[in-house]
């Protein structure tokens, strides 16, 4: 049997390291690795915010990298592609709808309605940093 490697985590580059990973936090229920959790209200921060990662049992990891720019992305229109995109999936039409309530609430820009198509139902958005992920009905 051949040996394969394992996908441990997705890293996304960020202007703004906690506050991208404390919106993925809210948005998909995940939790901070050991040491990386956010300081008490009024503490500095004493990672830094350069390297943050959220667990995920059982699945993939999200890790968060600061950097000083970003261009964010202008997909589907202009110059700068995606690059990467997340799909993050629902089982029904409601919850899609519910989902999309709170994405828009905890940041997320939305790019792309197609929540009305028959075959699969999604949107599309952008991140607080400009990545695009979507959210769409998978049974």
């Amino acid at each position: 049997m051949e040996t394969v490697p394992i996908l441990r985590q997705v890293v996304l580059d960020t202007t703004d390291a906690r506050g991208l990973a404390e919106f993925y936090r809210q948005l998909l229920g995940l939790h901070y690795r050991q040491g990386d959790e956010p300081p008490a209200p009024g503490e500095p921060d004493p990672n830094g915010h350069d390297w943050l990662v959220l667990r995920n049992p059982g699945g993939t990891q999200i890790a968060f990298q600061q950097v000083d720019v970003l261009p964010a992305a202008t997909w589907p229109d202009g110059e700068q592609p995606q690059q990467l995109h997340l799909d993050l999936i629902v089982s029904t039409i409601d919850e899609l709808n519910a989902v999309h309530e709170r994405t828009l609430a905890l940041g997320a820009r939305m790019l792309e309605d197609r929540s009305a198509d028959p075959r699969e139902p999604l949107y599309v958005y952008a991140d607080p940093s400009g990545h695009p992920f979507c959210v769409f009905v998978a049974p």
